[in-house]
């Protein structure tokens, strides 16, 4: 295969909560439109996998589920990461004699670009097009004094020979064809105007832009040609035996993962509680699906990064809707929903809370901890089973919510 003829390559990277899913559900939503033929390769270092959900639910892969492939409990600049990459690459090409337009990568928030940069370099079939690194300028405001303790952080790391999240995140801005400054708008527009010099200190050969809500042209993609590998040559050196060393770490920088699984729901005034004194800037992420005991009908997102919380109404559980005396279905549409309820192992049907916690490994046992004690005990489920109404402090339109 020529230069001209290899398949194109985007690499969506940046750390835990920078806003790549919503990137990469835009960019796969513009792609159905335009009839263009993407192949999607999603890694979430959690075994549940949520972010990978998030992505096969999008109207672009719903329709040919061949077009994705999920990669999770493991990093993808992992030597294991790299070689399930491979597989995943290698899969596309079976599944589809026809080279695709493009492929999309997102990797988890902890992985580190240089593996996956190396890879792609070698590669006689793919090519390597754009690097692009998602910036939480919400998190760098809050944790970093508007971005200006990040290259001091990152020196001391240096000098000390320790490295740890300061050190991925800058580097993964180093390694960055692109940067995308995210959640700009939540912050002052003075905080802003801080951060952007800064990043393009770190890299100067990037093309810095603000991004809002995912949205940017799929168009524009195509108008890149290949990933500048000479930017980039000296980084590699300093950093190829360190990184080689870490190969071997499914979960590097000393991040843990933590997963809840339970039928259960949650205690909506308990969860209030906990969230609002557990969470702090070693939780870097927390993600899943849920239910409150009080909004017992809707399937929600829970998607948090550091001191913020996004809850997102997803859809309707089926035993919801089976349990509405006016639900709109038709009986035959009811009888086939309580055949499919009735395969569900849980308590309450297809019900249930699935979360991913991750970060620092004794901030998250106790921000897990803290969050299984918001489920409902067994008195509280006859409480709720007999009518009782819970005290709700979540906004009904579920905005965002800031500590």
């Amino acid at each position: 295969m020529t230069q001209a003829t290899k398949t194109p390559v985007i690499i969506l990277n940046g750390f835990l909560g920078s806003g790549k899913t919503t990137l990469f559900r835009n960019l796969l939503g513009q792609a159905k439109r335009m009839g263009c033929d993407v192949r999607a390769i999603v890694n979430d270092m959690s075994e549940l996998d949520v972010d990978g959900e998030l992505i096969g639910n999008t109207a672009a892969i719903e329709d040919n589920k061949d077009v994705m492939v999920s990669i999770h409990s493991c990093v993808l600049s992992s030597s294991k990461g790299i070689e399930k990459l491979n597989q995943a690459l290698r899969q596309f090409e079976v599944n589809s004699p026809t080279p695709p337009d493009l492929i999309i990568i997102e990797t988890s928030g902890s992985c580190h670009p240089m593996p996956l940069i190396q890879y792609f370099q070698k590669s006689s079939t793919e090519k390597l097009i754009g690097v692009f690194v998602l910036v939480d300028s919400l998190m760098l405001g809050h944790d970093y004094d508007s971005g200006s303790a990040l290259i001091p952080k990152f020196q001391q790391n240096l000098e000390s020979g320790k490295r740890n999240t300061v050190n991925l995140l800058v580097e993964q801005i180093m390694f960055a064809s692109h940067i995308f400054l995210t959640k700009s708008d939540r912050i002052a527009a003075r905080t802003v105007g801080l951060i952007e010099p800064i990043l393009s200190r770190i890299n100067p050969n990037a093309v810095l832009q603000k991004l809002h809500y995912g949205k940017m042209s799929f168009e524009s993609i195509f108008a890149l040609t290949e990933y500048n590998y000479r930017n980039t040559e000296i980084l590699v050196k300093e950093l190829s035996k360190t990184l080689d060393s870490a190969s071997s770490q499914d979960r590097p920088y000393n991040i843990a993962t933590r997963v809840i699984r339970d039928d259960r729901p949650f205690h909506p005034q308990r969860l209030w509680d906990v969230c609002h004194k557990y969470l702090n800037d070693q939780v870097y992420r927390s993600k899943g699906f849920f239910w409150l005991a009080s909004r017992d009908k809707f399937a929600m997102l829970w998607n948090q990064a550091a001191g913020g919380i996004n809850l997102e109404v997803t859809g309707s559980w089926r035993a919801g809707i089976a349990e509405e005396a006016d639900s709109g279905v038709s009986e035959m549409e009811l009888a086939e929903l309580r055949k499919m309820l009735d395969l569900q192992k849980g308590r309450f049907g297809d019900r249930r809370c699935d979360l991913t916690v991750i970060g620092n490994k004794s901030n998250v046992d106790e921000f897990t901890a803290a969050l299984e004690s918001c489920f409902l005990t067994e008195e509280e489920i006859e409480l709720w089973r007999s009518g009782i109404e819970f005290a709700d402090p979540w906004p009904r339109d579920l905005a965002r919510i800031w500590n």
